[in-house]
């Protein structure tokens, strides 16, 4: 495995990840939860780059009041940390540390990723990385790490492909001919039928040419391009607003290109998702910590303190913490959010 000398990595982790309430709180920000595996979220995807790329080459992008508890957990120095405000866009928030990153390096390759996702084996996902970096230095292009789905999914986004391209070690890449949002479950289905891919929001470019595209195919962010000139990040992020990425940038640019995955992924942005990055027994329980069941059945049960008993129910959530209880139908999760909105629950944002 080798990766370009002069790849970098941002790690995005400003998201709160009100859908895990009520584990998740401002307070205590999924990132800090082991939510995938035994460590917490930032530290997994950490531990992941090591043999990819030295760890003063890694920079974290997330709000003013969460650097201190993710530096805390992290093992990274002071300056691998950027700020943003809550509730930017991804546009906004990788222009501005491909920016941060040209003035160090005008020369560098530059991988984004999030921090709230289950990914193995690591061996593997490094391997894309490289091979991933490679053809974007070699073709200047704007390169997404796409999954084939092994479900219809319709809280993803998808990438169709297109043309294919020369990958380097076997790996299969092309162009991308579009880019969609969030189908209905009936579209979902059918792009995966159809070949469709699932977009994991791991992105691979030159910075040059990042920022170049950015400038050219956002008028929304050219505006303001002048503000990091000046150095005012926070004009910068005002004046830019909360378009993604995606929308920004690269649905406009014809130097798009996607590689697929050979890693397991998911995004681990539900109690649903985590039910699909751990082990269920045999009756389709999963849980955590102290936990009993009796005669139930395809239970979520998180248990942080206390003991949480389940006796001939199913299809429940039930997450417990110091001092808040959760009991919901399994199949209302997703709908997390909607439901404390009604309570006037104090969650913070995604």
């Amino acid at each position: 495995m080798r990766s370009a000398p002069n790849a970098w990595v941002t790690i995005l982790a400003g998201g709160t990840g009100s859908r895990f309430w009520p584990l998740s709180t401002p307070e205590r920000p999924k990132q800090l939860l082991p939510l995938a595996g035994p460590e917490p979220l930032l530290v997994d995807t950490i531990n992941r780059l090591r043999e990819f790329v030295p760890l003063e080459r890694v920079r974290v992008l997330t709000r003013e009041e969460m650097v201190a508890p993710l530096r805390a957990v992290a093992g990274l120095d002071e300056a691998a940390f950027l700020t943003e405000p809550p509730g930017g866009g991804t546009a906004s928030a990788l222009v501005r540390a491909a920016w941060e990153i040209a003035r160090a390096d005008p020369e560098a390759v530059h991988v984004s990723l999030h921090a709230d996702a289950a990914v193995r084996p690591a061996a593997a996902f490094r391997e894309v990385l490289a091979a991933g970096t490679a053809l974007a230095s070699q073709e200047r292009l704007l390169v997404t790490v796409a999954v084939l789905p092994d479900r219809p999914e319709t809280g993803y986004g998808y990438i169709e492909p297109g043309d294919p391209l020369p990958a380097p070690d076997g790996h299969r890449a092309y162009r991308v001919r579009s880019f969609v949002e969030k189908p209905s479950p009936e579209t979902a289905a059918r792009y995966v039928e159809m070949g469709y891919r699932w977009n994991t929001g791991i992105f691979v470019w030159p910075v040059a040419t990042f920022l170049r595209e950015a400038a050219a195919r956002a008028p929304e962010i050219a505006r303001a391009l002048p503000h990091l000139e000046r150095g005012d990040a926070a004009s910068f992020f005002r004046d830019a607003g909360t378009v993604s990425v995606d929308v920004a940038v690269l649905e406009r640019s014809p130097r798009v290109a996607s590689i697929d995955a050979t890693f397991e992924w998911e995004d681990v942005g539900s109690w649903e998702a985590l039910a699909r990055t751990r082990r269920a027994d045999s009756s389709g329980n999963v849980s955590h910590g102290d936990v009993q069941l009796a005669e139930a059945g395809n239970n979520i049960a998180y248990a942080e303190s206390g003991r949480i008993v389940l006796l001939g129910v199913s299809d429940l959530l039930v997450a417990r913490t110091g001092d808040v209880t959760l009991v919901m139908p399994r199949l209302e999760s997703p709908n997390l959010k909607r439901y404390l909105n009604l309570i006037d629950a104090t969650t913070g944002s995604d």
